[in-house]
């Protein structure tokens, strides 16, 4: 960049030769850029382009925002050194000698005014070479960005807060999907007890009556060995045993422990199967997102809702190909509770909950309907707000469906609802295989 011949340090004078009659004109100008200079917002200053860069120039503002006087700063050599915040010195003196090979370069840092605090100054330096090439000085302008730091610094401490406003919500959010996963487990607790204590209670029924065969056995072999000792003739000893098998009933004991053996395996692996669908349900242990198959997730919730939904609903299972997809499966156990329980409880008598699944295009679908009946018109658009339930008071929270739109849209899905009042309610949950917020 070339600039004109003319030292901004003597605005009076012409560095092309001496005065003449029309430098009047000139002399004018010279006054008007003084002028301008003294009263812009920024202050202009120049330096040599070598060395310690001493001031050769400063505009006569610099007494109104720095509180020094021109003449002070181009006296003492050091002067832009020296008042640079010691913290951000070594970030420009490392980079100074750029602008050599760049032409210009521009800082933010902290200044010493005269009542020995700091202002923030943005500094944007040009190098003006001659008419050779050849380095002539430095021009910058100085100016003061100290509201404007402020202001950034105000900002940045608002989003901090924001940040951890955000964070507390996200927190709040997961104990409230915790507590109505916890509310909704407590609603089904009752069934799942009873759908327990129905084998527990003939395991100990089988229990008691196989402790007293056993009692029964052993008198046997008691009777068996008295026998042994009292009879020496083979034949009067076949008849004693055959006496003694009569009186306990060996055959019917046979035949009995060998089914109520048969009923208690079945009740306790009964019992198995409800703990076991319990922990896939809620996926003790694994709160990451991972593969799994939506199918074992819909088995081991129908599992633990079977009590609430048998005595009204007949199940039908349409199931198609499903790939495993990578969820939170817990949370999405947690959707399907919700469905399936809403459903059941919008059947009145007895009915039908259907459901389906497919994939097509990158994308699962799960599709739970009911024969219920039905959402209102003006019900259908609220259905997913928070706390909003059509439920008498204390059969619902009103956040089932809320929670589970939020974990639909946080695995990237939708849900769309059709319903006819009268005629059943379907819900159907679209979800991507590769949901974006797993990579985030």
């Amino acid at each position: 960049m070339q600039f004109e011949d003319f030292d901004l340090s003597t605005p009076d004078a012409s560095r092309h030769g001496s005065a003449a009659p029309g430098d009047d004109a000139s002399a004018a100008t010279a006054v008007r850029l003084q002028y301008l200079l003294d009263n812009t917002p920024s202050i202009i200053y120049c330096t040599v382009p070598s060395g310690d860069f001493k001031m050769t120039f400063v505009s006569n503002n610099a007494l109104n925002v720095l509180g020094y006087r021109p003449e002070d700063m181009v006296a003492d050599p050091n002067f832009w050194f020296d008042h640079i915040h010691p913290d951000d010195a070594p970030g420009i003196f490392s980079s100074l000698a750029q602008i050599f090979v760049e032409g210009a370069r521009a800082y933010e840092y902290r200044f010493r005014v005269q009542d020995g605090s700091y202002l923030w100054m943005h500094d944007s330096l040009r190098l003006v070479r001659d008419e050779h090439g050849v380095p002539f000085e430095v021009i910058g302008s100085l100016t003061d960005i100290t509201e404007r730091k402020r202001m950034e610094a105000m900002l940045q401490a608002r989003g901090e807060e924001q940040q951890l406003l955000i964070s507390k919500l996200q927190e709040a959010h997961d104990q409230l999907l915790q507590a109505e996963k916890m509310a909704s487990i407590g609603q089904l607790a009752a069934g799942i007890a009873h759908e327990i204590n129905n084998p527990i209670g003939f395991v100990n029924s089988n229990m008691s009556s196989l402790q007293a065969y056993v009692g029964t056995l052993f008198g046997v072999i008691t009777q068996y060995e008295a026998a042994m000792r009292e009879e020496s003739d083979g034949a009067a000893l076949a008849a004693r045993v055959a006496q003694v098998r009569a009186q306990a009933d060996l055959a019917f004991l046979q035949d009995d422990m060998v089914d109520l053996v048969g009923e208690s395996m079945d009740g306790l692996k009964r019992v198995r199967d409800i703990v076991q669908a319990l922990k896939d349900f809620s996926h003790v242990g694994e709160t990451d997102w991972q593969v799994a198959s939506l199918h074992a997730g819909l088995d081991s919730t129908l599992n633990i809702v079977a009590n609430e939904l048998k005595y009204k609903a007949r199940i039908e299972k349409q199931y198609g190909e499903l790939p495993p997809i990578l969820c939170l499966a817990s949370q999405l156990n947690q959707v399907f509770m919700n469905l399936l329980v809403n459903a059941g409880q919008a059947i009145s008598g007895e009915g039908v909950i259907s459901i389906r699944t497919g994939h097509a295009d990158g994308w699962v679908w799960v599709e739970i309907g009911d024969t219920g009946a039905g959402i209102a018109p003006q019900h259908l658009n609220r259905i997913f707000e928070p706390f909003f339930t059509t439920k008498a008071v204390g059969s619902g929270t009103g956040l089932g469906l809320s929670l589970s739109y939020g974990i639909v849209n946080k695995h990237g899905g939708r849900i769309e609802v059709a319903s006819e009042v009268g005629r059943g309610t379907r819900f159907t949950v679209h979800l991507p295989l590769q949901p974006p917020a797993a990579n985030a």
